[in-house]
């Protein structure tokens, strides 16, 4: 196994969404050959599958895999067909069916039992996207009260929970994080994901400037190339960011979690797009020009 090294305090991940093709055990391996520090772990039917039988027991043996390849994990919950095989990401925390809406809250403090057995930094998840229909003071309303059960769940066993602003949802931006946590009373549980091509897609400002104002409330980060004003994860070098000022204001920040690559559609190359992923990482953190 290759030796697994940081550039300053950063340290780098790969999700398990862009390895779907991989059993859950070859995945590791393949992060731990490649040097990686860690991972993002979506729970999905086909890695550690939160709702079958003997979850305990097969949590245990991921965690003691992990342990033994040296590799620090975060809980992703943003698998696409886990609870409804037909609406992608359904239902949410803003479903207009309260029992609906129970299963996701049931999976997500699920999850943070999870995230909490498997010693992970953090429990990534996002609210959803409101229905037709639906108005704002409505969808709010049903977000408050679905997602404060995982907010006391997280409490309780001590896991950051870490929301991802994602484009569309009803927290689609950072000025939305703002509005949930304030209006929260800013539990101390809650903090933020924040994805990096988000930044670039459709934030003013630019993403290490994002990072700067986000900075206090970081649990998770997930990186990737995008372009302005299109919701499409791109590999590196293929969008339009310029990684290192990102990179440098991540470590300036004193942000100590993972930064994982999240690339969701390119599973069918993803042990290649692993492999070239963190040389540019590396690169890109110590100031250098992609090669």
């Amino acid at each position: 196994m290759t030796t697994t090294t940081t550039t300053g305090q950063l340290r780098f991940g790969y999700g398990t969404n862009g390895l779907t093709d991989l059993r859950l055990t070859d995945a590791l391996a393949l992060l731990a050959d490649l040097g990686y520090d860690g991972v993002g772990l979506t729970l999905d039917h086909m890695h550690l599958d939160p709702l079958a039988p003997g979850l305990t027991t097969r949590t245990a043996e991921v965690a003691a895999r992990l342990d033994a390849l040296g590799l620090s994990v975060t809980v992703e919950t943003g698998a696409r067909y886990v609870l409804d095989p037909r609406a992608k990401h359904g239902p949410s925390l803003l479903d207009p069916d309260p029992e609906r809406r129970a299963l996701r809250t049931a999976l997500l403090v699920r999850s943070v039992r999870v995230a909490a057995d498997l010693g992970a930094h953090a429990l990534h998840c996002f609210t959803g996207v409101p229905l037709a229909g639906t108005g704002e003071d409505e969808a709010w309303t049903r977000l408050l009260g679905a997602l404060t059960p995982v907010l006391e769940a997280a409490d309780k066993e001590g896991v950051p929970l870490a929301l991802e602003p994602e484009p569309g949802h009803l927290v689609g931006d950072l000025a939305g994080f703002h509005r949930l946590r304030t209006t929260l009373g800013d539990p101390a549980p809650l903090g933020l994901t924040l994805d990096i091509g988000h930044c670039q897609c459709l934030e003013p400002q630019s993403p290490e400037h994002c990072v700067r104002e986000a900075a206090p409330w970081l649990r998770h980060v997930q990186i990737e190339d995008m372009r302005r004003g299109v919701h499409e994860h791109l590999p590196f070098g293929e969008g339009e960011i310029d990684f290192p000022p990102v990179l440098a204001a991540l470590a300036e920040s004193g942000y100590q979690g993972l930064t994982v690559v999240e690339l969701p559609r390119h599973s069918h190359a993803g042990p290649h797009h692993a492999e070239t992923s963190l040389p540019f990482l590396r690169r890109a953190a110590e100031g250098g020009a992609p090669a």
